[in-house]
């Protein structure tokens, strides 16, 4: 009989993982993670990183804020069509009703003199 143990060695590459027993939770809530440290300063940003941040934020607002007064200058285009387009129509159906009441010429002539007024009222 040999006196000779054989040793069985773990490979190298197997790290070894100790989990360490914390025991019975106060609570009684087993199955909760354990809660980590807290640590205000992680969440933390460079004032390298905030500045980028600024600029970028800046570069958004003034797209957004061009882009709202084209939306707008459009509309008020628009707007001042139709109300172009209703007050010839009135000044037209106005004309109309003048010259159902008085000759075509009279008519002509009170148009052209309407016209010279407002040239020199605006």
């Amino acid at each position: 009989m040999s006196t000779t143990t054989t040793e069985t060695a773990k490979p190298a590459s197997a790290p070894a993982v100790t989990t360490k027993n914390l025991g019975m939770r106060v609570n009684g809530k087993q199955w909760h993670e354990p809660k980590k440290a807290f640590r205000p300063a992680a969440g933390l940003t460079s004032y390298e990183k905030r500045a980028k941040d600024r600029v970028a934020h800046a570069l958004v607002k003034a797209k957004v804020k061009e882009l709202k007064e084209e939306k707008e200058a459009e509309r008020q285009r628009r707007i001042t069509a139709i109300k172009e387009k209703r007050a010839r129509k009135e000044e037209k159906e106005r004309y109309e009703l003048i010259a159902q009441k008085m000759h075509k010429k009279r008519v002509e002539r009170l148009k052209r003199k309407e016209k010279r007024n407002k040239l020199l009222n605006s």
